[in-house]
């Protein structure tokens, strides 16, 4: 088997901007590790069509593709190190995707627990799914496999779409000789973050977010309407840190992790309000995203600049892509099929 570059892809789907979720879960680790892997961030426009083909949702993804962009650059990813590029505009994409339907079954897609998720999020029935979102994880594949990717820093809830690559990678190898890598995982610290209301994980389609480009106001009305204990009704009553989500963040965010556990155990003995503990949530929340906001503003006075910024780096996924597709086809003997015919036919021009 050839030697595969120390080569990492991820990406999103371009819904908008990004929320401490986004940043907690793979956003943070793709900052850390571009400086020392070769790195691939995609722009995953097709999959917005797995849950909304509608002409609305494709019209907004011009602009919701440059936010997520912009996000990604104010956060610190540096186009330098890292090739942000537009899943659509790979026409290798599709191709491969093609292929590696033809070695999952149905039954092996069904099983999957997210699938069952992906439907309600999406508010259709099983019945009316379309088979591009039975087929979600086969197009992951292919994106993480085109450029031949080694690490895939993901949220928690795609680590079982990740096997299924792993399992294509192996199928297609053993079939037609080894080709590509098994990717391997990689989880944040923090693998899923919950929303500011408490129920369940933060997510755009609950409005329980804070977002990376949130203003300064904005942020503090959000920390100081967050569910805390619901069973404290005074400061003096104990509290519970346990699926308190000011806690979780602290936790994620504050630097001063002495200071979070001191306040953890005046709350859990009844010694500290709930505002005092949300007003500590706001100043670290404030620190961390102050940078990025300042940043953020900076790259967009840059008129055009975060589109080149995408422009580029399709055009280096380009290079990437016809490469590492040449080496698929050829393991499959489908270029040796077009070169006969080819050749065949130049010959007989000849006479």
């Amino acid at each position: 088997m050839q030697e595969h570059q120390k080569r990492i892809l991820t990406g999103d789907r371009p819904t908008g901007r990004l929320h401490l979720g986004h940043y907690v879960g793979s956003l943070k680790n793709r900052v850390e590790l571009q400086n020392h892997y070769d790195t691939f961030i995609l722009i995953a426009d097709l999959h917005m069509l797995t849950t909304r083909p509608d002409a609305e949702a494709i019209a907004s993804v011009n602009e919701n593709a440059r936010m997520m962009a912009l996000d990604y650059l104010a956060c610190g990813i540096d186009p330098q190190k890292s090739k942000i590029y537009l899943q659509s505009a790979i026409p290798e994409i599709y191709e491969l995707n093609l292929i590696f339907e033809m070695l999952v079954s149905v039954n092996r897609l069904a099983r999957l627990p997210s699938l069952k998720d992906m439907v309600s999020a999406s508010k259709m029935s099983e019945d009316s799914m379309p088979f591009g979102l039975l087929g979600y994880p086969i197009l992951q594949a292919a994106d993480i496999l085109l450029p031949m990717a080694t690490l895939v820093p993901v949220g928690k809830d795609n680590e079982a779409h990740l096997e299924i690559t792993r399992e294509i990678a192996r199928r297609f190898n053993h079939n037609y000789g080894e080709v590509f890598p098994e990717p391997e995982s990689m989880i944040g610290d923090i693998p899923t973050l919950m929303g500011t209301d408490g129920s369940g994980k933060m997510s755009k389609s609950l409005d329980n977010c804070i977002y990376l480009s949130d203003d300064e106001n904005t942020v503090r009305k959000k920390v100081r309407s967050m569910y805390t204990d619901p069973n404290r009704i005074r400061a003096d009553v104990p509290g519970n840190v346990e699926n308190n989500p000011v806690f979780q963040y602290l936790d994620a965010f504050c630097k001063d992790s002495s200071l979070v556990e001191t306040l953890k155990i005046r709350y859990r003995e009844g010694r500290v309000g709930d505002g005092e503990v949300k007003d500590k949530l706001f100043e670290t929340l404030e620190d961390f995203l102050r940078p990025i906001r300042e940043k953020r503003k900076a790259i967009e006075a840059d008129k055009g600049y975060v589109e080149e910024v995408i422009y580029e780096g399709t055009e280096q996924m380009r290079v990437v892509a016809r490469e590492n597709m040449a080496e698929v086809r050829k393991a499959m003997g489908l270029i040796g099929n077009w070169n006969r015919i080819r050749r065949t036919v130049e010959k007989r021009r000849k006479k």
